[in-house]
């Protein structure tokens, strides 16, 4: 998944003509981030389930980040594969679905403190679903990597090259220990024996 920001095109009114029409289902403040949790579309566990996962996701992020005390806003959109491949083939001119994919407000030097507005993340129900069944995880701790990975892309952290891939994966690795995640990078021994 890349971060779907391209400069100049992505603008808080722009923001809130895309989520026009969306009501948000609650509205979670932790370590200063004000968290927007919108189901959209798809099968998803009930919103108190999502709203602790995507709270504890991002706190355990901002944490481990070392990120000081801010007022922040991110929104977490909850769709379908439907949904999301139309936002992929706009934004990446990828006509496909995805797991997930960021909108960061404004850009964010990897390592830098954010602005107030973060800007969203949305994420597809059923490839989670199917990524999670065939890697043999826990569909929540898929999830939690993808809210990290995605909240990762907000705060200018990028996989465009194998020096950034390995910085982002290293920071997403402590943070899903940090929840108790395992490794989702992890090769076992069986993926050894297959290949």
């Amino acid at each position: 998944m890349l971060s779907a920001f391209r400069a100049g095109s992505f603008h808080p009114i722009e923001r809130t003509k895309r989520s026009a029409g969306r009501r948000p289902l609650h509205t979670v403040s932790d370590n200063a981030i004000h968290i927007d949790i919108m189901i959209e579309a798809g099968n998803w566990p009930d919103e108190a389930s999502l709203e602790s996962l995507v709270s504890k996701s991002v706190a355990a992020a901002w944490n481990s980040l070392g990120l000081k005390s801010a007022t922040s806003e991110l929104s977490v959109v909850f769709t379908d594969d439907a949904s999301i491949q139309v936002l992929n083939g706009e934004w990446r001119g990828k006509d496909k679905p995805t797991n997930v994919l960021s909108f960061p407000a404004f850009p964010v030097k990897a390592g830098s403190q954010p602005g107030p507005m973060l800007g969203d993340i949305v994420i597809a129900r059923e490839t989670v679903e199917r990524e999670a069944k065939e890697e043999g995880k826990p569909i929540e701790n898929h999830l939690s990597h993808l809210v990290v990975h995605g909240f990762l892309h907000l705060l200018g952290y990028d996989h465009e090259t194998d020096e950034e891939a390995e910085v982002m994966e290293a920071r997403e690795r402590e943070i899903l220990h940090a929840l108790a995640i395992p490794d989702p990078y992890a090769v076992s021994d069986e993926d050894i024996n297959n290949d």
